[in-house]
């Protein structure tokens, strides 16, 4: 389970040493993507593939679904951590993120979000007083 909070860097290549709790689960190879908010998505191949088979069964009819599949397969890639536990994050992918230099790599409970950390901070500066005063149930069965 990826859980907390991480402060990194990307280097001058564009690569990102992944926090050393994060590196075991990833070690068989990771799938990075667009996700929501402008941050970036990494899934576990596994868990990329779980992830993959529940997209297959939208229908192919439905714009909608097909706009966000073109939007989030197109910028999927596929990466091997090396022994440094480093990857290297896609320009295209920098981008979309806007990534510079410092990231916060956020646990996500089944997968990690990348933010650029400046972006990361005013995202949870507007969100945590919303979470603090929540009344009304978000996710069932959940508080």
């Amino acid at each position: 389970m990826f859980l907390g909070t991480h402060l990194q860097r990307l280097d001058d290549k564009g690569r990102l040493i992944l926090p050393a709790k994060f590196r075991e689960e990833l070690a068989n190879g990771l799938v990075l993507t667009r996700g929501q908010e402008r941050c970036l998505t990494l899934f576990s191949t596994r868990e990329f593939e779980t992830v993959h088979e529940q997209m297959r069964a939208a229908p192919m009819t439905s714009k909608d679904a097909r706009d966000y599949l073109r939007v989030f397969l197109s910028g999927a890639a596929a990466e091997q951590p090396d022994k440094q536990g480093r990857i290297t994050v896609p320009q295209i992918l920098r981008q979309y993120a806007s990534l510079d230099r410092d990231v916060a790599v956020i646990g996500m409970g089944n997968r990690v979000e990348i933010w650029d950390s400046p972006t990361w901070e005013r995202y949870l500066a507007a969100t945590e007083e919303g979470f603090a005063e929540r009344e009304a149930e978000v996710i069932p069965g959940v508080f």
